[in-house]
């Protein structure tokens, strides 16, 4: 007989929490010690830039903290840093492990992987139970009459909205039985060095958010100078905070607010059942016949915030100094890339993958789609957004431009690198060459 201990999993990915976890409150309450468990993947870790990475640095932070607070209860999560496969080879070598809990995944890579440990472990003779927890509604939850899915944000935000009304929010108190953790005295935690990394000064987003800046979110959100936004994405990301409690807080204050983490459940339907999204391609297959001009030239410019229009250009500063871009920026210099320049649309998207602190793939594939044209609910390919429009309009005292290109009044900036005009007939001559009528 094995003296093994008996325990259940729960393994913490992008669930960094302990408050309304869904999968940590069914382990919880699954009968047996649970054993917390996270792993720093050598698989996605190994391809970051190092020595710095705010978002490692982030989870770092975020597993310190809950450590804490379950040594307190005589528990403590087990960490690896290692391929998810060699950590439950080590698991399964040193505990009897009825089931491990974990929440739902939709990235083609945690797809894949979450399979894998899957059939490992019921080769063993062990369960692998996953819950929807990043989400308010998943895959079909919300769709048409007729079973499918929406490819069009505004019907989906209707059905969305009646159906929370007839599926109404619940929480799952997973922190009221963190007793039941499996105890232990394993506490040490990797040090970012022991993986490479190294920290840097650098405020960590807040977890609250007034109710002021819910209610003017409608007026304000569009201002790139102005605090009006709230900026959890990081937080949805990693899963810091609950959506639930989020959506709850949001839709008795703002209709615009509660909209935009509607978008957030519209992207995550949009790559479960349209997975090619998620694998490089067009959801308009058309799109992908487009001979792009991908001038790495011009992609570097780009990047570094050098193609002479402040807008654009303070926006990638921004990104490159915080990790952080405002949404509107965002669409401006998406559109700016691949209609400006007929840069494909997937440089961008990588470009922000490695750069953006809230990279999410779901909402990164589907706004980076919709800035290009080739996404479900895209804009058209001849709504090509004028920066110097869109200055005038959202940033018209350049307070934000100044903030991040303080010469570009000087003759140190530079000119523009395309002339609006032309590329926008450019842009539409080629999008027409591939597409005819959109």
């Amino acid at each position: 007989m094995s003296n093994k201990p008996e325990v259940n999993i729960f393994w913490f990915r992008r669930d960094l929490r302990f408050f309304d976890n869904t999968g940590l409150f069914h382990a919880l309450k699954s009968g047996k010690p649970v054993l917390p468990v996270f792993i720093f993947d050598k698989n996605i870790l190994d391809k970051l830039e190092k020595p710095i990475d705010l978002r490692v640095q982030y989870i770092h932070r975020a597993l310190s903290t809950m450590q804490k607070e379950l040594i307190s209860t005589g528990s403590a999560i087990k960490f690896y840093h290692d391929s998810p496969e060699a950590a439950f080879k080590d698991l399964l070598a040193n505990y009897t492990i009825g089931t491990v809990f974990t929440n739902h995944d939709y990235e083609d890579y945690a797809l894949k992987r979450d399979e894998m440990i899957r059939v490992m472990l019921e080769n063993n003779g062990t369960g692998f139970q996953t819950f929807k927890d990043q989400v308010v509604f998943e895959k079909l939850e919300v769709s048409k009459d007729d079973g499918s899915p929406y490819t069009v944000f505004t019907p989906y935000s209707r059905k969305w909205k009646s159906h929370l009304i007839s599926h109404p929010i619940s929480f799952s108190p997973s922190e009221n039985l963190l007793g039941n953790c499996y105890q232990h005295a394993d506490a040490a935690i990797r040090s970012l060095e022991s993986m490479g990394f190294s920290e840097q000064a650098w405020n960590f987003p807040q977890t609250t958010v007034p109710d002021s800046l819910v209610k003017g979110y409608t007026d304000l959100r569009n201002f790139p100078a102005v605090n009006g936004t709230s900026r959890f994405g990081v937080h949805l990301r990693f899963g810091t905070m609950s959506i639930r409690k989020l959506v709850e807080h949001a839709k008795g204050l703002n209709e615009t607010f509660l909209n935009e983490l509607i978008w957030r459940d519209f992207y995550h339907m949009i790559l479960s059942n349209f997975p090619h999204v998620g694998q490089g391609m067009s959801f308009k297959k058309a799109y992908d016949q487009i001979e792009w001009r991908n001038s790495e030239a011009d992609f570097d410019k780009w990047c570094m915030g050098e193609t002479g229009y402040p807008i654009v250009d303070a926006g990638m500063r921004e990104l490159m100094a915080t990790g952080f871009m405002h949404n509107r920026v965002r669409m401006i210099t998406a559109s700016f890339l691949t209609k400006h320049l007929l840069i494909d649309w997937r440089w961008g998207e990588a470009w922000f993958a490695a750069k953006l602190l809230d990279y999410d793939l779901a909402a990164n594939n589907g706004g980076w789609q919709w800035a290009s044209g080739s996404g479900c609910d895209a804009a058209p390919y001849f709504r090509i957004f004028n920066p110097a429009l869109q200055t005038e309009k959202f940033d018209k005292q350049g307070i934000y431009i100044r903030k991040w290109v303080p010469e570009f009044d000087t003759l140190q900036y530079p000119q523009p690198m395309v002339v609006h005009e032309v590329a926008r007939k450019r842009c539409l001559e080629t999008y027409a060459k591939y597409l005819g009528k959109d």
